[in-house]
Parts: C-alpha cells; sequence; structure tokens
C-alpha cells in the first residue's frame, strides 16, 4: 500500500495519524510550522490565537478519551497548556516519526488513482505520489473580511491578526462581531482602551462558563433530552442565570438555541453592564474616522477590530475536487467524497460538545473504511455505495441552522455520533485481523 499524506499537525491531524497507524496503514505528515499543535500554538504562521485565550468547552467534555489532560489544568485550559497536550500526545503515541515539519503543501492533483502532491520545504519543492489524502489543516484560519460600508482611516484589523491587549491603549475601539473571539477580544479592550463599542447585527445566545461550581457543557450532560427540550431548558437557563441580551441593550436572537453557536461567555454581559463596553447596532456607513450605524447615531474610532469569523480555505487543491456545493464541500459525514475513495476531509465538522474525541471518532472510522477497503471486506463496500447515496445527507438531527458559510458544517452531536458509531460497528463486524497488542498492525500486514 502507497503512503497516504495527512496535511495539519493539530488536534485533528494528530488524531488522523494515531488512527491510520493503529490500522497499520502507512502515512506521512506534513506541518507547515516546527512543532504539533495548529490552532493552539500561537508561534505557528497559521495560528490565530491571541495571549489571553482559554478553551471554551471544558477540558473533559473536549479531551481526547484515550489521553486524558492532567488533573491539574484548568476546566478551561489557557491555550498554551493545550500546546503542551498536543507535544505529550504526539510524543505518548510516536506521532513526530511521522511528520516532515516546516514542510508546506503546495500543490495535490490527481494522477490516475493516487495523489501528486508538491511540498515546498526551506524553498526547495520536491511532488510525490500518494495513495490518498487525507486534509486536516483546520477551518479556523483564514479570516472572513466583509466588505465595509465606506473608507476607515484609522486602523483596521482582523481578530486573527490580534494577540496582544496592548494594541488598545488609549484608543476608541469598536469590535464587529460577536462570536466567542469577538467577546473575548471585546474584554481584553475593556481593561486597556479608552472607549469600546461593539456592533452587532443579529442577537446571540450566552452562556456562562460556570454553573453551581461545575462546567456548563458538564451540567446535564449525561441525560439524554429531546432536542427540542434541550433547547427550551437551555434557553431558560441562560434566561435565569443572565438575563435576556435585551437587558443589556443587546438584539435578541430571532432563531433557537444551538442553530448558531452560543457565546460562552458572561464577562462580556458583566462589562456591558459596567459601561465598559457599550453595544451598537449594525454599520450603515463608514467615513475617515466616524462610524454611523443604522439607528442613525455616530462615533468617532481610532481602530475597528473584524471579529467576523473564518472561512474554509484549501487553496493547495482545486474545489472541483471537494464536491464543493453551495457554502461547503458537500461530503458524507463531512468527511466521505462520494466517488474518490482516497479523499477525505478531516475535522471540516462542528457541533456543541463534539470535542476532540468526536473528531477523533472521524477519524477512526476513516482510517477503518480505509483499511476495510483495501482488505476487500463487503462491509467497505457496503459503505462505499451509503457514502456515495448520501453525500449530500446533513446530521443535522433536525436543527435549523442559520444559512451562513460558518454553519454550513454544523451538525447536530448526538446525529452525527450515532452515525459514526453505527458505521464502526458495520465495518468492525468483518474485520479480518485483530489489532495487535499496542494497539497497532504492523505494516507488513498491509
Amino acid at each position: 500500500m502507497k503512503p497516504y499524506a495527512v496535511i495539519g499537525a493539530g488536534p485533528m491531524g494528530l488524531c488522523t495519524v494515531r488512527n491510520l497507524r493503529k490500522q497499520g496503514i502507512p502515512c506521512i505528515g506534513f506541518e507547515i510550522h516546527s512543532d504539533v499543535g495548529g490552532l493552539w500554538d500561537i508561534d505557528s504562521p497559521t495560528s490565530t490565537m491571541y495571549e489571553s485565550a482559554h478553551l471554551i468547552s471544558s477540558k473533559k467534555m473536549t479531551e481526547f478519551a484515550e489521553f486524558p489532560m492532567d488533573e491539574r489544568v484548568a476546566d478551561f485550559p489557557h491555550h498554551s497548556e493545550l500546546r503542551a497536550y498536543f507535544r505529550a500526545y504526539a510524543r505518548e503515541f510516536g506521532l513526530y516519526d511521522c511528520y516532515e515539519f516546516n514542510t508546506e503543501v503546495v500543490r495535490c492533483e490527481r494522477d490516475g488513482d493516487d495523489w501528486l502532491i508538491t511540498t515546498r520545504c526551506h524553498g526547495e519543492e520536491q511532488t510525490r505520489a500518494f495513495g490518498g489524502l487525507l486534509i486536516a489543516n483546520g477551518t479556523l484560519h483564514h479570516p472572513n473580511m466583509p466588505q465595509l460600508p465606506g473608507e476607515f482611516d484609522g486602523e483596521l484589523i482582523h481578530s486573527c491578526d490580534y494577540r496582544d491587549p496592548a494594541v488598545f491603549d488609549g484608543k476608541r475601539v469598536l469590535l464587529v462581531g460577536c462570536g466567542n473571539s469577538g467577546a473575548d477580544i471585546a474584554v481584553d479592550a475593556a481593561h486597556r482602551a479608552r472607549t469600546v463599542d461593539i456592533s452587532l447585527r443579529r442577537g446571540y445566545y450566552f452562556l456562562p462558563k460556570f454553573i453551581g461550581g461545575k462546567p456548563t457543557d458538564a451540567v446535564g450532560g449525561k441525560i439524554r433530552l429531546p432536542r427540542f427540550v434541550q433547547q427550551r431548558i437551555s434557553a431558560a437557563l441562560a434566561r435565569l442565570m443572565l438575563g435576556r441580551p435585551s437587558q443589556y441593550g443587546l438584539p435578541e436572537p430571532d432563531y433557537k438555541m444551538f442553530e448558531s453557536h452560543p457565546v460562552i461567555n458572561s464577562l462580556i454581559l458583566h462589562h456591558i453592564g459596567h459601561g465598559d463596553v457599550h453595544p451598537r447596532g449594525d454599520i450603515a456607513s463608514i467615513k475617515g474616522n466616524t462610524v454611523t450605524f443604522a439607528d442613525g447615531h455616530s462615533a468617532e474610532y481610532d481602530m475597528i477590530v473584524l471579529a467576523t469569523g473564518y472561512k474554509l480555505h484549501y487553496p493547495f487543491i482545486d474545489r472541483e475536487h471537494l464536491n464543493w456545493q453551495g457554502m461547503a464541500p458537500s461530503l458524507y459525514l463531512n468527511a466521505f467524497h462520494p466517488e474518490y475513495d482516497n479523499l477525505f476531509l478531516m475535522g471540516m465538522v462542528e457541533a456543541a460538545g463534539l470535542g476532540w474525541e468526536g473528531r477523533n471518532e472521524q477519524a477512526e472510522l476513516v482510517a477503518l473504511y480505509i483499511r476495510q477497503l483495501a482488505d476487500g471486506a463487503r462491509s467497505a463496500a457496503d459503505f462505499q455505495a451509503i457514502k456515495r447515496q448520501r453525500a449530500t445527507a446533513r446530521a443535522d438531527g433536525g436543527m435549523k441552522y442559520l444559512q451562513l458559510e460558518r454553519m454550513a458544517y454544523y451538525v447536530h452531536k448526538d446525529t452525527y455520533l450515532k452515525a459514526l458509531r453505527t458505521h464502526r460497528r458495520q465495518l468492525q463486524h468483518d474485520l479480518p485481523a485483530p489489532v495487535a497488542a499496542g494497539g497497532q498492525r504492523s505494516v507488513g500486514a498491509v
């Protein structure tokens, strides 16, 4: 079997290589940075991390099941602790030896049934043939830069360029957007800036990080409830704990809880309530340093920070190879191409509570499918037919997600995991050989 190529050494790339090795599938990973960690290594050229960033889901709901985080690590770890965690994970499972670091993937092209992959390392390019391609370069590194209604004479940055709150010292700052990063940055700015305003086009649901001393995402996590019941209970709990957004001068969401990702940050409401951050509506026009809002009010700013999210970005491969339809690739379970059996998009999936373990289960299914297909298993042929028939099906569990680009690859966690686990059992049913001691088949068996 020719080796498979894995792009990226963030959490998704690492667990992808881990699962390929478990199945005895030879692979080579490519990472543009000098070490593992991806987004969570603030020194990586593709990282959009900022100094104050912490995990927004709790460690127990996010960690890899086979590699729990140290008990001494806080419930919501700092990005530096997560970088250390991924380096430890890579060392524990011998993943460093599988990677070529300081290596950028430049092009991926079909060559018959193979993939020709051109990489660049220290200015030198080389092209090699691989039996398959698994793309795990992340979804949060290419900024969404909306067109502003006018020309701004002050400093304009995207949140991807933000690192240190010192940039706000003494400035009049306008944040545009209030996702989790936008809320974090607004709180940072409140301690350093002269003034801080935040512009919102739509309403958001807000949740605290803790309820009764426990992480919010862990409260009631073992109780399975119908989707609509969970939505109502969570919305009612948010109102009880924090009040309504309109009580803080913010717009009310015109959708149900979890139809867009809630903001897991109550500090932004604290600072709004104290007058440190001022809510504003949508931007109507910009001229010089003056921003006029939809309600007719205007203000002067020295800096605008666009916390407007990210776009899917795979510049090294033509969109036609990704079955791109509308706002995102159309793939079964967000990973399996309907026609190609050796091309997978790893980690192009978001869901409240999915965590890295949920993504690891995706990688487990992909590796198992590759293994069984190579072995000629009937279960792999059955799955091959399913992924071709259901490429446009979305594991949304009936959730009506907002029609936004950033929501185009959202799934409903329970629905998604149920599908992964069902297919895993089917593929494991006729597994031809047991996994060897130590959790890894020999490559010679391939």
